[in-house]
């Protein structure tokens, strides 16, 4: 009967290695260690850190801006929101200008956007005046958030379709969110010059901030002005250079009514920019009709 377990055969025993204090003892076999190289993690330079510290600055200008919102020192808060969405189109500019640019720093950037344009917009809006609307102030403050936050993600979503044509660059999906956060403060804007809190003031607020929440996640064409300013005529260098320090200087001397001219001529733009957006949509249709026409034209030549 052959046994169930196999023959023990003894092997050849090996010379035992001397220990010494100077060669510790080998728990394993020679053959068995597997030598791991040690990896000396790559230095990263201080010009990929640039972007995402500016974009940390937007962060605690956007979380300045909430407690600011909560002292009751909106004055400081709207100054806040605002050097946000200054950081906020910087750091893209200097990302690319210094050749910068990482997920890790898009990431960053879309959740410091939801922070600095969606929830500090949201409560100091609710800290001036929704707040004497009670719980209906409070849901309203948060749909502005969540618009905020939808709008973002779609945005995120839209950088990676690559099939659209070159000139959508110069439109957004909806108001971005900075331009949100500005508009949506312009009751405060008013109320800093001298316009009466009340509660009919409260009810047109509540109804003013829906509306830019719906302007935020809605299909509507807004300019970008992603390519405006690459190249100006020599002959409008200095005019351009003038025009620019007027508003400045405009903007330091009447901070509340800068911000309130504004506000209402980009509402007034929204108009235009569809009209454009539409014009430019019917060229490419007949274009694309032309091109097919032809075709047509060719093959039936051929045939």
């Amino acid at each position: 009967m052959k046994p169930p377990f196999p023959e023990f055969v003894p092997q050849k025993d090996e010379p035992s290695k001397e220990v010494t204090s100077e060669s510790p003892p080998a728990f394993f076999p020679d053959d068995e260690v597997d030598a791991v190289p040690i990896s000396r993690l790559r230095d990263v330079p201080f010009r990929m850190l640039v972007p995402n510290l500016i974009t940390l600055g937007a962060i605690c200008s956007g979380l300045s801006a909430i407690r600011f919102g909560f002292e009751g020192r909106f004055e400081f808060a709207v100054i806040a929101i605002l050097f946000a969405a200054v950081l906020d189109g910087l750091d893209g500019r200097v990302a690319r200008f210094l050749k910068s640019s990482s997920s890790f720093g898009e990431q960053l950037d879309s959740l410091a956007d939801f922070v600095n344009f969606g929830v500090a917009p949201a409560l100091v809006i609710y800290m001036w005046t929704l707040k004497d609307a009670k719980a209906f102030g409070w849901i309203v403050a948060l749909i502005f958030a969540i618009c905020g936050c939808l709008r973002l993600a779609r945005f995120n979503v839209m950088l990676e379709d690559s099939d659209q044509p070159k000139w959508y660059v110069d439109f957004f999906t909806g108001v971005p969110a900075p331009a949100g956060a500005l508009l949506v403060l312009l009751p405060v804007y008013l109320g800093l010059v001298g316009v009466t809190n009340d509660m009919a003031t409260t009810v047109l607020t509540a109804i003013y901030v829906l509306f830019v929440g719906f302007l935020m996640v809605s299909n509507l064409p807004t300019w970008s002005g992603k390519r405006a300013g690459q190249s100006i005529s020599s002959n409008l260098v200095l005019p351009v250079m003038i025009g620019l320090l007027m508003l400045v200087i405009f903007l330091f001397s009447f901070p509340w009514e800068f911000l309130i001219l504004g506000s209402v001529a980009y509402l007034a733009t929204l108009p235009f920019s569809i009209r454009q957006w539409n014009a430019r949509t019917a060229a490419d249709k007949k274009a694309d009709h032309s091109a097919a026409s032809a075709k047509d034209g060719g093959d039936e030549s051929l045939s």
